[in-house]
């Protein structure tokens, strides 16, 4: 699974290669496209609001495009930065809380059916799991970890969350949807606890004041669709 992850987000790069030149001949900074992604994504949150389901899924795909080209123009351009890295990681946390915030204003209307009720705590499970898993990486580096393991990163929840609004919308009274929100409210969090139990296997006994025996590819870089996750 991981290898096959590799080949797609190799491909994606080769895919987005003219366009990542182009924007580094504009001399793009990294930042606005950072700033711009979130606004995009952001604005899903809105569509998912008011059940335009179709448009926020594009929306969402959208924003995850410009999340892989502000890393790829940040090493193209020599401009990649900490401030940088740390804006990124800031505004996709926030921009994936507004997108789960759209979802549960989609499902708590008064019009749906009480069973839908459910659904509200699906996604806020589904938020609660994506968030750990940044805080789980995030905190393992602070330890000397790598921790990037795990199934249901943040590419995978943009394109499940993208793809599955896109093209079934609100087809069948939602049930792609409520699937995808499923599977994201039962992977989101084992893949928060898997990565618990992999910093406990790397860094039981491991003294505080000692750093934990660095890991093959260690290397900072942030989270994004076609960028290492956490």
């Amino acid at each position: 699974m991981k290898h096959n992850l590799e080949a797609l987000r190799d491909t994606v790069y080769r895919f987005v290669q003219p366009i990542t030149a182009w924007l580094v001949r504009l001399g793009m900074h990294p930042n606005l496209l950072t700033t711009i992604g979130f606004l995009v994504t952001v604005s899903s949150g809105f569509f998912f609001h008011q059940h335009h389901v179709r448009t926020a899924g594009a929306l969402v795909l959208l924003g995850g495009a410009f999340d892989i080209l502000d890393g790829v123009v940040a090493r193209q351009s020599g401009l990649a930065s900490k401030f940088g890295a740390f804006l990124d990681s800031t505004l996709d946390r926030i921009s994936e809380i507004v997108v789960y915030l759209g979802l549960l204003s989609l499902y708590n209307d008064y019009r749906l059916e009480l069973g839908d009720v459910g659904m509200i705590y699906l996604i806020l499970l589904a938020m609660a799991g994506s968030l750990m898993i940044s805080y789980t990486r995030s905190r393992a580096e602070t330890l000397g970890l790598d921790c990037r393991v795990g199934l249901m990163q943040r590419a995978e929840r943009v394109v499940l969350i993208g793809f599955a609004s896109l093209l079934f919308g609100e087809a069948w009274n939602g049930y792609v949807l409520k699937v995808v929100i499923f599977l994201l409210a039962v992977l989101t969090n084992l893949t928060a606890f898997q990565r618990i139990v992999w910093v406990y296997r790397h860094a039981a006994g491991v003294p505080l004041r000692e750093r934990a025996a660095p890991q093959a590819g260690m290397g900072y870089e942030e989270e994004g669709v076609g960028k290492p996750s956490r």
